[in-house]
């Protein structure tokens, strides 16, 4: 029995779930450092639209992206339920900027579908895959193809 929880854990993944206008997404949630709420951003001349600024993390300077835009969806709509998803990638700290935060999902690999090329207007590029639960269709964000640009 001890070799079963090991099983599980390889054939399951934890997600982070968040909405970006209507669309549910959701991350690995091993890639995220921490999610906030707080947005004291700086603005970055000549950056890319998706490009929300800069912000200072405890003395580390993190990256904004606004989610939506970088999707191809509408733009995050500044609100009280906007939170900051901050997740690493290549030694960087990079914040996702999206609409509202959801539940953490199990993922069992064997629910999980391979992404469509366009999801809903979203580009199927970003994604991993998908995964359908009773309430709702979860598109797996792919992060490292989402920070490549």
């Amino acid at each position: 029995m001890a070799g079963n929880p090991k099983k599980l854990q390889e054939k399951s993944t934890e997600l982070a779930t968040f909405y970006v206008g209507k669309a549910l997404c959701g991350i690995d949630i091993l890639s995220i450092q921490e999610i906030n709420k707080h947005f004291e951003v700086t603005t970055v001349p000549q950056a890319p639209e998706y490009v929300v600024g800069v912000l200072n993390l405890r003395g580390r300077i993190v990256t904004v992206l606004d989610v939506g835009k970088k999707l191809g969806l509408s733009q995050i709509r500044a609100g009280k339920q906007n939170r900051n998803i901050i997740v690493r990638s290549q030694d960087e700290l990079v914040g996702l900027m999206v609409d509202s935060i959801s539940d953490v999902v199990t993922a069992d690999q064997d629910r999980i579908e391979p992404a469509p090329s366009n999801i809903g207007g979203v580009k199927g590029k970003y994604f991993k895959g998908v995964m359908k639960t009773s309430k709702a269709l979860i598109g797996i964000l792919d992060i490292e193809e989402v920070l490549k640009e």
